[in-house]
């Protein structure tokens, strides 16, 4: 079923029911001055949904003429080719060094194949190549106009290079897709999705406190909706970023087996989860959201390369 909820004048959250799960990937739909725009375009699964958000929010999908992804992967700009297709005045405005990808999926299709195997079709659907005439790379600050609004793109990696959170400064706003974290169901809890193969801990650090100092009044994750409590929500996502980048680095070192590490760290988060919130059924969609599996690949990903240096001169 369709789901588009007005946020403010002009914009709209629609709800894409990934797997059939509400609340789990949201689109931002902004309106006005004659035009349209989205604001991330979730995974080709959920293309039929994402339109029927647009119609249900009292627009014509075709009148959309821009598209904006904060980041190239496919839960957030999946279904960006295949909209394009049907979209024939829209143009994809899309991080720099996200760009080729985008038009040549070939090396991000076989990092996502590694990751999902046989799953890849069935969770994400086709990951259709955008024409190179139709991308519109964004360098840091960069000042778009956008359905009667000004956004500017802010690069904040940490969970990928290859980010961008767009701020809106005339309403003080900040679409964030992944450097915010994930918190669904308006839950006290935010989870780092801690993916390979980009993380860095520093540059999402770095990246949180570009976040903190715009001072946006509101928060719109992807995962999933907006939240004002931006100081408590940040300090959140930082506390358990690395709290699990702590406990992850020593359980490595000691126990390599990222089965058993995602298995202890499932029982840990899981537990978390229900005590800080009492909500047991927030326990799946967190988990669809961002898997622990891919959290722990992240994490080993991330100290490897940390650790590789040390290994060569011996002091490891």
């Amino acid at each position: 079923m369709a789901n588009a909820v007005q946020l403010e004048p002009g914009l709209f959250l629609l709800d894409l029911n990934f797997q059939g799960v509400p609340g789990v990937i949201g689109s931002y739909l902004l309106a006005g001055d004659g035009e349209l725009a989205l604001i991330e375009t979730g995974p080709t699964s959920t293309i039929d949904a994402l339109l029927a958000g647009v119609r249900a929010a009292g627009f014509a999908p075709e009148d959309i003429t821009k598209l904006l992804v904060t980041h190239i992967h496919l839960d957030h700009a999946g279904a960006a080719g295949a909209l394009m297709q049907r979209l024939p005045r829209a143009r994809l405005l899309v991080h720099p060094q996200g760009a080729p990808h985008m038009v040549d999926p070939t090396r991000l299709l076989a990092s996502a194949a590694r990751i999902f195997g046989e799953n890849l079709l069935p969770l994400w659907g086709e990951f259709v190549p955008v024409p190179a005439d139709r991308v519109e790379p964004l360098p840091d600050e960069a000042r778009v106009r956008v359905a009667g609004r000004e956004l500017v793109a802010l690069h904040t990696p940490g969970h990928a290079y290859h980010h961008i959170a767009y701020w809106q400064p005339e309403s003080d706003t900040l679409f964030t897709g992944d450097v915010a974290g994930v918190r669904l169901g308006g839950a006290p809890y935010v989870r780092p999705p801690t993916v390979p193969p980009e993380l860095d801990l520093e540059l999402w650090q770095e990246s949180v406190t570009r976040l903190r100092n715009v001072a946006p009044r509101r928060l719109y994750l992807t995962h999933f909706g907006g939240y004002d409590d931006i100081a408590w929500h940040l300090d959140d996502l930082l506390a358990r970023l690395f709290f699990w980048a702590g406990w992850a680095g020593a359980r490595l070192q000691a126990e390599p087996d990222t089965q058993t590490l995602t298995r202890e760290l499932g029982e840990l988060g899981d537990a978390e989860i229900v005590a800080k919130t009492g909500r047991q059924e927030l326990v799946m969609p967190y988990e669809i959201a961002t898997a622990y599996q891919m959290t722990i690949d992240g994490m080993a990903r991330y100290f490897k390369k940390r650790w590789a240096p040390r290994a060569e001169d011996g002091s490891r």
